[in-house]
């Protein structure tokens, strides 16, 4: 599956399902670990900031888990908002994007 309709007609390369997953995952892994450096901290940081800190990594993990649903369903890289597609570039970036810069400006 490639992602065609979430990149623009001048770039050649193209982003696969695969390659998408790959980058999910490796998003996932990272959270995963900050989180386990949270935890080994242990009592070294204030309590409030572990807890904003793990309530933020598990924000990120349910984006991730969310994308891997619209992989699935065909719906990856298009904006949750305006269902226009999502420029590859963001998905390069921020690969769990629900919407476009646009939808997401309107909606902070």
């Amino acid at each position: 599956m490639s992602l065609d309709a979430a990149r623009s007609d001048s770039l050649p390369e193209r982003l696969t399902a695969h390659e998408v997953g790959q980058r999910l995952q490796h998003e996932r892994n990272s959270r995963l670990t900050q989180l386990e450096a949270i935890e080994q901290e242990g009592n070294d940081a204030p309590r409030e900031l572990m807890i904003a800190q793990k309530t933020s990594i598990q924000r990120v993990l349910t984006e991730i888990d969310a994308a891997f649903a619209r992989l699935e369903a065909g719906g990856y890289g298009l904006c949750q908002e305006c269902r226009r597609p999502i420029p590859v570039e963001r998905l390069e970036i921020l690969p769990y994007a629900r919407c476009c810069v646009g939808c997401q400006r309107r909606a902070s």
